[in-house]
Parts: C-alpha cells; sequence; structure tokens
C-alpha cells in the first residue's frame, strides 16, 4: 500500500469519527470475515478485535505477540479497500513503534489500552503514539482506550466515571481522536461520559445488553464497536450447525458461497 493511499484511508476514517452520524464498525478476526462484512454496503470502515485474532490462532486475550498481532492485522487490511482500526491491546512494550509499524502495514486507526496504569505514564504513552504517528505524517486515528470502569473492581461506579472523564481528557489533549470506555453500557453511565469528555469524542462498546446504535447516538457517542462477540456469535451458529450436522441435518440450500 502507497504512502498516499495510506494517508487517504487515515483521512477518510478521521471524517468517519467527526461526522455528526454514530460510527458502527463491526470487528473482524480474519481475511474472510473482515471482506464478508466489509461487501455490505453500510460498512464504512473496518475494526479488527484482538481477542477475536488471539482465539482464532490459539491465544488467550492479551498474550498474543506483536509480530503475530500485526500479522493477522494485514491480512484484514489487505482483504479490504476500507480504512481498518486495529486493536493494539496495550501497544506492547513501545506503543510508538508498535504504531509505527502498524502504519506501515496500512493501519490507519487503532485502540490501545491503558490498563489502568498510574496516570501519568498512561498519558505519556498516548503522547508517544500520537509522536510516532505525526512522524510518519498520518492522521492516526487513535481510539484511546480507558479501562477506569471496565476494571475498577468494587469502586464506586462514580469515582470510575469520573476517573475516565479525567483520562479521558488528558489523552484527547495528547492528540487521541476519540476515548474507548469499556463498560459504559447505560444512560447513567454514558451521559456524565459525553458531558465531561465532549460530544463525539466517546468510544464504546455494543455488548449484550447496550443501548441501541440511535439512542447512543443521541446521546453525542461518536462509535460503537462490538468487540469479541461478533466472533461469539458466529462460533454459535457453527457449533448449532455442527449439532445439527451430527443428527440428521444437511446443510441449507440456500446457503451463500461467501468464501
Amino acid at each position: 500500500m502507497t504512502e498516499t493511499s495510506i494517508q487517504a484511508r487515515a483521512e477518510q476514517l478521521k471524517a468517519l469519527h467527526e461526522a455528526p452520524e454514530i460510527l458502527s464498525v463491526v470487528n473482524v478476526w480474519d481475511a474472510i470475515s473482515a471482506s464478508t462484512v466489509a461487501a455490505l454496503p453500510e460498512t464504512k470502515a473496518i475494526a479488527t478485535a484482538g481477542h477475536s485474532i488471539a482465539a482464532a490462532l490459539g491465544y488467550a486475550d492479551g498474550t498474543m505477540p506483536l509480530d503475530v498481532a500485526l500479522s493477522g492485522v494485514e491480512r484484514i487490511v489487505k482483504a479490504v479497500d476500507l480504512p481498518v482500526t486495529a486493536d493494539l491491546d496495550d501497544g506492547y512494550e513501545d506503543p510508538a513503534e508498535t504504531i509505527r509499524r502498524a502504519i506501515g502495514i496500512g493501519v490507519v486507526g487503532a485502540n490501545v489500552e491503558d490498563r489502568l496504569r498510574p496516570f501519568d505514564e498512561a498519558v505519556a504513552r498516548v503522547q508517544a503514539i500520537i509522536k510516532a504517528a505525526d512522524n510518519e505524517g498520518i492522521p492516526f486515528q487513535l481510539n484511546a482506550r480507558t479501562d477506569a470502569i471496565a476494571k475498577a473492581g468494587d469502586r464506586p461506579i462514580q469515582e470510575s466515571i469520573e476517573d475516565a472523564i479525567a483520562r479521558g481528557r488528558a489523552f484527547l489533549d495528547a492528540g487521541a481522536a476519540l476515548v474507548f470506555v469499556p463498560g459504559a453500557l447505560t444512560r447513567e453511565v454514558i451521559e456524565p461520559l459525553v458531558e465531561g469528555l465532549g460530544h463525539g469524542k466517546l468510544s464504546v462498546i455494543g455488548a449484550p445488553g447496550a443501548l441501541p446504535a440511535a439512542e447512543l447516538q443521541e446521546l453525542g457517542v461518536a462509535r460503537v464497536s462490538y468487540g469479541p462477540f461478533t466472533q461469539r456469535v458466529a462460533l454459535r451458529a457453527l457449533q448449532e450447525l455442527a449439532a445439527d450436522l451430527y443428527g440428521t441435518g444437511v446443510i441449507p440450500s440456500d446457503t451463500p458461497a461467501l468464501n
């Protein structure tokens, strides 16, 4: 992929993040899942799911080596003609180098999680990512994730919301495009996050029980993704088909040739 095409895809993803409409990204984990989702006219960008790529390759979530992760993401980038935003865990040992390498394979955005590192350390890692992207000349779209709610333990939710806002504001000030707050599922949590971070700056995950995308848009959420849940739905369909085939079932006659 040429530098010009990477630049164009980055600008395209930036425009989608800044549009008044919420950006829904359906997470994929390999070339065929990516091309299947990309074939839908509603698909504007592709998001990888690190958890799902790891599971497909036999790794527990968060344990996949960087080289393996980037190799999996590269297959997805090559399979589609759309902007790809990648789940890159916590950025690994050197987040700046991780982003530099990701841009090199055509990635134009990423989720990078703070794992509740100390505040200053978490901000410094975001700053390093943005500096690395700027050095590559790409308007890289960092969806900076904070685990202030997802990994809060028994901490009162109000304290977690305040921590997420403080971290998120610092990430935005450092150059992140959006702030990703897993665990923000209800109106009572999302409303103060949008107020604290700004309209069009919050990214959430559409986990089971989450609000519909239209309601999220109404609340001022910029982006919704679906993490490992898309793969779980696909795997359930496979398992249910297998159980049927072990019985008296046959492959449905209307099965499309998507692969």
